[in-house]
């Protein structure tokens, strides 16, 4: 009996994992187009596309894992049926929940790889792409210097870039300063170095030469240096200010906010978060168990079983809209969050009950040939 349980575990673990691969690459595709925008919009290399889709992979695959599992279970189930090995295993005598174990047990396996999931991966990936994000949006390199552009980082001030040679390395920089409209300023200069620190953003130009006019005067100075300091006027943003999110956050933050204004003007949300995050693998087991119970429940139809599968999908929708709605509510009002646990594990003791109660009776092509 163990071999056989062995048997349909395998083959539930191996459709679950191409599903769940199947469905986050789809997914990582999607995703990937606006990380295509936000690097060719900043000039950043193309490594940094497979860094921050890697990043995104645990929440992809959080989002796929119990979609994965119930579908594996209901494409085994239905396929051992259709091939008639569970009229073979139960008149071998093997019991109803016997054949349900598999099944539950990878709902079990799913909710713990889930709770990994969610209680650290996720959150842990989020915060590393959030900062990379940040990074990147407010680094003079990706954002201030693309090559072979005319770059506005800041109103009145444009610069041109011919090449970028190196870490912060420029040459050929022409820049137009007119932040003080009275004394436009014109730069030119063979090369340059970008640097960023807590007071902003420099460009540290070299054998260059700066033209400036006075508009009142009309009058033309022109000067040649061999290095000159062109201040940005970009004030770096602290990272260590920046609210971290609620997808960013663990669990003990997120069920006990700080005292800062913003987790106390969202606690309703960081602790809704916290327990959503709770909760939500349990529904893995719940899609799991309700799809066993549909599978294996009644009585045998040679025609199929399309009648139960869509049962089956129709049961886990509602649970899915249901958990959805109650998730929503309890970020307003945090008296509906115990019946977010309530939903999933109600949805696994009944399914259960139902397959205690409810056995499948045997094929009566067999019954009749036995008598």
């Amino acid at each position: 009996m163990a071999s056989i349980s062995g048997y349909i575990f395998r083959q539930l673990a191996l459709a679950a994992l191409f599903v769940a691969g199947a469905l986050t690459l789809l997914i990582s595709l999607f995703g990937s187009v606006r990380l295509i925008d936000f690097i060719v919009n900043r000039g950043l290399p193309i490594s940094v596309l497979f860094e921050m889709s890697a990043l995104n992979l645990p929440k992809f695959m959080a989002v796929v894992l119990p979609i994965a599992i119930f579908a594996a279970v209901l494409v085994v189930y239905n396929k051992l049926t259709n091939d008639s090995e569970l009229v073979a295993m139960r008149a071998a005598g093997i019991g109803q929940m016997s054949l349900a174990r598999p099944g539950l047990l990878l709902g079990a396996l799913g909710v713990l790889i889930s709770y990994a999931l969610h209680l650290y991966l996720v959150p842990a990936a989020t915060h590393a792409f959030k900062l990379q994000q940040f990074n990147y949006r407010n680094s003079y390199g990706s954002i201030l210097l693309q090559e072979q552009r005319f770059n506005a980082p800041v109103d009145g001030l444009t610069i041109y870039v011919r090449e970028r040679s190196g870490e912060g390395e420029l040459r050929g920089i022409f820049a137009h300063d007119s932040r003080v409209p009275e004394r436009p300023v014109t730069y030119t200069a063979e090369r340059g170095i970008a640097s960023q620190n807590a007071q902003g953003t420099r460009v540290v130009l070299f054998n260059g030469s700066q033209q400036e006019v006075d508009r009142e005067s009309g009058r033309l100075t022109l000067f040649n240096f061999d290095q000159y300091s062109l201040d940005l006027s970009l004030i770096s943003q602290d990272i260590s200010t920046r609210w971290r999110e609620p997808e960013e956050r663990f669990l003990s933050t997120l069920l006990w906010p700080g005292d800062g204004l913003h987790d106390r003007t969202y606690s309703g949300q960081l602790i809704a978060e916290g327990h959503r995050r709770l909760t939500s693998p349990l529904q893995i087991l719940a899609f799991a168990a309700v799809a066993v119970a549909v599978l294996l429940s009644g009585d045998l139809n040679r025609r199929g079983q399309t009648n139960r599968i869509l049962l089956a999908i129709t049961l886990i929708f509602a649970i899915q809209v249901a958990a959805l709605g109650l998730s929503n509510i309890s970020r307003r009002f945090l008296a509906i969050i115990p019946f977010s646990y309530g939903l999933p594990i109600s949805a696994i003791l009944l399914s259960i009950y139902w397959l205690v109660r409810n056995p499948r009776q045997r094929n009566p092509a067999i019954s009749s040939s036995n008598a």
